[in-house]
């Protein structure tokens, strides 16, 4: 890759991501969104919350390898939904969460 096509390329992505970013700040600010839009924003942190510990959680490969081992992970984040639903703190469940899966990879 040239130089030039290395700064067309660069210049493009800059483009995109300040327009992606800057043009709705700029539409929309001094508006007012509708309750149910605001709440549907409001679900994007946890949606890509879950959606990260989806991808640690399961793993085709270990299914086809150890079915009862890739069952850890469920069983350790079952026992992080119980604590969360009890306590709702963030320091609980990591704790909980990192000690329920040692613990069940110790014994499986």
């Amino acid at each position: 890759m040239t130089l030039s096509d290395f700064a067309i390329l660069y210049v493009s992505v800059l483009a995109t991501m300040l327009a992606c970013r800057c043009i709705p700040l700029f539409v929309l600010k001094g508006r007012e969104l509708s309750p149910r839009l605001t709440q549907a924003l409001g679900l994007i942190p946890a949606a890509a919350f879950a959606a990260l510990v989806a991808n640690d959680i399961v793993s085709p490969s270990a299914f086809a390898t150890n079915p009862v081992q890739a069952m850890v992970p469920f069983a350790a984040s079952a026992v992080v939904v119980v604590v969360a639903r009890k306590t709702g703190s963030l320091i609980w469940c990591a704790i909980v969460g990192m000690a329920a899966y040692a613990l069940l990879t110790m014994v499986i």
